[in-house]
């Protein structure tokens, strides 16, 4: 599989809760780092997820938020990532932010070169990498 997004994580179904609408999928995608999406029953279903399905979430880089100085309780989005940023690489109006966990997953994130600038992000510093379970595409290899 290609695709232009910049985060494509294989793992594994845990869980599927079912919904009226729209059903809440947790995808392990290494040890300590779990994704949740909330997708359509309808694409649960027609996708055959249930706990031990290989799947892959995708989440485009300009859908993840960073964050410094912050704990996961103060944050209603589903998925907070904590790593250390790995990469900044500035540009004229935006910048790509590589976050990476303690077990080496990269969570890439594109931000304001001016967010960039006032939140001082820069290689070694800690942070968080969140986005919203409505942000996450979930899909499987048949």
């Amino acid at each position: 599989m290609r695709t232009s997004a910049r985060n494509q994580f294989p793992g594994t179904v845990v869980s599927v809760a079912h919904g009226a609408v729209l059903d809440e999928v947790v995808l392990r995608v290494d040890e300590g780092f779990e994704i949740v999406a909330s997708i359509t029953q309808d694409s649960a279903t027609r996708l055959r997820l249930e706990p031990g399905r290989a799947a892959f979430a995708l989440i485009k880089a300009s859908s993840v938020i960073v964050m410094v100085d912050v704990a996961p309780s103060q944050v209603s989005a589903r998925n907070v990532v904590a790593g250390t940023l790995s990469q900044v690489k500035p540009g004229v109006v935006t910048s790509e932010v590589v976050l990476t966990t303690a077990a080496g997953t990269e969570v890439v994130a594109t931000v304001t070169q001016a967010s960039a600038e006032r939140m001082g992000l820069a290689a070694g510093r800690q942070a968080c990498a969140i986005f919203k379970a409505s942000s996450v595409i979930v899909g499987v290899d048949d």
